[in-house]
């Protein structure tokens, strides 16, 4: 073979290899991205869809599934917080935040931020609570222009699209506080209030479990207590009371509950019925679908296909818990979501032309435009029926 039929091989070789190349990123959503309005095109405030500060907390090994729940729940409007505990190692937070910058659009909007310096987070203990207002801090101090702050672990799921969700919402008061919540402590008041507990995640490196005083506590007549589910969506005007707490009554409340077990079960709940100021914004629901032993244990069962349907039917914003990659979400992913391979959920916003290979949010134009789809009716619905029986007292601080 001669010289230049070698140079014109080499070159045909380097050619498909390239295009090679390109075509698998394209199958992967690694695409180059290109866009029409700028970041500066995203609008906040009473006059736009509202906006969610999701805050996603996991703990080792639970890298991808964070990564896979934030793309769940991706929109450009929105802010993002990723928490890979103290448990979890210093390569996979930094996996995590490589995989977040892979993400073309994730870098073009920069919404997205993973903690660097972890929080220990004792299952039982209060550092979950301090955990959750330090993301809250956090969230106000780059910027208080959401409207919903949203907890989420690697081991949730979204029940919709963010335009269905942002849809649904725009319908009710962005004072709104969705907490599960109740007074009536069962048997809850004498083997979780009434007994003294120790988190040592508030003062260890690493987490460890908690442990138990031998002497019990009466139980607090300043306040009332209540309880219910950790899984919360809270307004930003209650979460800047909770931060900068303008009365003594959320750091009054903070310091009890660190010897309270589950106190992420306590806290918020606890501080918004005995405030005057937001007592009456909340609504008594968490948005979850969960499904649980009966009687109940510490978590809810694992879900799987045989539960898709009632899922979907349920009304429900998210469900829990799931495997990881259990193929029950590549369900939601193809029936719900829209969504494939390392691409977020498209929305509105997302313009590209729609084919397998091609990401549909590799190109976006107006990100403050929203596009409900059928899924929401039933959402929509819900969430009217809440709303009004929140009227009801039964439903209220009592």
């Amino acid at each position: 073979m001669t010289p230049p039929e070698k140079k014109w091989l080499l070159t045909l070789f380097i050619a498909a290899f390239i295009s090679l190349l390109l075509f698998i990123s394209s199958m992967y959503g690694f695409t180059s991205y290109t866009h029409n309005k700028p970041y500066a095109a995203v609008h906040r405030g009473p006059n736009y869809p509202p906006s969610f500060a999701y805050y996603i907390s996991g703990s080792r090994g639970d890298v991808d599934r964070v990564f896979r729940l934030l793309l769940a729940v991706y929109h450009p409007r929105n802010r993002y917080l990723l928490h890979i505990g103290t448990e979890g190692s210093e390569d996979e937070r930094l996996r995590l935040s490589g995989l977040v910058r892979s993400v073309g659009v994730i870098r073009a909007f920069g919404n997205v931020d993973v903690i660097g310096k972890p929080d220990a987070m004792t299952y039982m203990g209060a550092s979950n609570v301090a955990a959750s207002l330090r993301a809250a801090a956090i969230f106000l101090k780059v910027g208080g222009d959401w409207d919903w702050f949203v907890t989420l672990s690697a081991a949730d799921y979204p029940l919709l699209t963010q335009d269905d969700l942002a849809h649904a919402f725009s319908s009710i008061s962005r004072d709104a506080n969705f907490i599960d919540h109740t007074s009536e402590l069962g048997w809850k008041e004498d083997q979780r209030i009434r007994p003294i507990v120790v988190d040592p995640g508030l003062y260890l490196a690493r987490r460890t479990q908690i442990f138990r005083a031998t002497e019990k506590r009466p139980m607090p007549n300043a306040f009332k207590v209540f309880t219910g589910s950790q899984w919360v969506i809270l307004s930003r005007p209650f979460l800047e009371y909770c931060i900068f707490a303008w009365d003594n009554l959320p750091r009054t409340l903070l310091m009890y509950v660190n010897n309270v077990a589950l106190a992420q079960e306590v806290y918020y709940h606890t501080v918004i019925c005995n405030s005057p100021e937001f007592k009456n914004t909340t609504i008594n629901a968490d948005l979850r679908y969960m499904v649980w032993d009966n009687p109940p244990k510490m978590e809810p069962l694992f879900l799987g296909k045989s539960n898709y349907d009632q899922m979907v039917q349920s009304g429900a914003a998210f469900a829990r818990q799931f495997a990881k990659n259990d193929p029950v979400l590549d369900m939601v992913d193809s029936q719900i979501l829209k969504r494939s391979g390392n691409r977020a959920a498209p929305g509105a916003w997302c313009t590209a032309r729609k084919s397998w290979f091609v990401d549909p949010c590799s190109q976006w134009d107006d990100v403050n435009v929203i596009r409900p789809g059928k899924q929401v009716e039933k959402f929509a619905e819900s969430l009217k029926n809440l709303v009004d029986d929140s009227n009801l007292e039964s439903n209220q601080c009592v």
